[in-house]
């Protein structure tokens, strides 16, 4: 017990540590005076200091979902220029990032040609899953069969698939850009009937289905991969041109004028 007199901020802290509070302990004493001050009642002070709280665990939350997603920082939804995109992917893309898709466990599959934007397309809607509290993780398609074979060598592929089961979107990039061995793809195959119907899986491919085989060596087991990305999926297909030999040629016009402006003013 305090004696009186005695104050009481130590018992305080300890306990708002022990109760891992840390907003609490902080901030009880600024409100405090604030409480004083705008005449708040004993409810408004304890609710005010709950909801700093709550916002400070989301905003941790979030930080490390970010952090263990892997995404690339930069592709993010607004350095992505969405005016590119048909209205039907527009539409298709504004749906997803509500995230609803990834409670029903659905895919989202997007083609095209390289350089069209599939990667940041994906990143970004990666992005704003985090933004929402979803756990997202993504890899190249390269690098996640050579985990996977690994993981399959030395016996802990099941440990492996479990691992990124705590990611309710996993993004795979590039899938079919590098041609892999057999058992690599069988690695992969593995991965994707593991996660059917059970967690989402993004992909993007500059192959259409019909070139599959390339990929997974076998027509059964490329039927089969397709089925279970298809069964409950979302399709986008950006047939679009280039974005990045879009930008070089206007860098190269924007440079071409800059160098006849000079020219006038030389010979001017």
């Amino acid at each position: 017990m305090t004696k009186k007199g005695e104050s009481i901020k130590p018992q305080l802290s300890k306990a708002f540590r022990k109760l891992r509070l840390p907003v609490f302990n902080s901030q009880y004493g600024p409100q405090g005076a604030l409480a004083a001050n705008e005449g708040w009642t004993y409810d408004q002070y304890l609710l005010n200091l709950c909801e700093l709280e709550l916002e400070q665990r989301e905003t941790r939350k979030r930080q490390k979902l970010l952090q263990s997603s892997r995404l690339p920082r930069e592709k993010t939804l607004a350095s992505f220029d969405r005016t590119r995109l048909k209205k039907v992917v527009e539409r298709q893309f504004a749906a997803l990032m509500e995230s609803d898709f990834l409670s029903r466990a659905e895919n989202v599959l997007v083609f095209g040609n390289p350089g069209s934007g599939k990667t940041h397309l994906l990143c970004a809607l990666g992005h704003e899953l985090v933004a929402r509290g979803r756990s997202v993780y993504f890899t190249t398609c390269a690098l996640l069969v050579q985990r996977l074979l690994l993981s399959k060598r030395e016996l802990w592929l099941e440990r492996e698939l479990k691992r990124l089961d705590k990611f309710e979107a996993l993004v795979i990039d590039d899938i079919g850009y590098v041609q892999q061995s057999r058992d690599e793809m069988e690695v992969l195959f593995t991965l994707l009937a593991h996660r059917y119907e059970q967690r989402s899986v993004l992909l993007t491919s500059n192959l259409v289905f019909s070139e599959w085989e390339r990929i997974f060596k076998d027509p059964m087991t490329t039927a089969a991969a397709i089925d279970r990305l298809v069964h409950h999926s979302a399709i986008l297909e950006l047939n679009l041109p280039s974005y990045r030999m879009e930008t070089a040629k206007k860098q190269k016009a924007a440079a071409g004028e800059a160098s006849q402006v000079i020219e006038t003013e030389v010979a001017a």
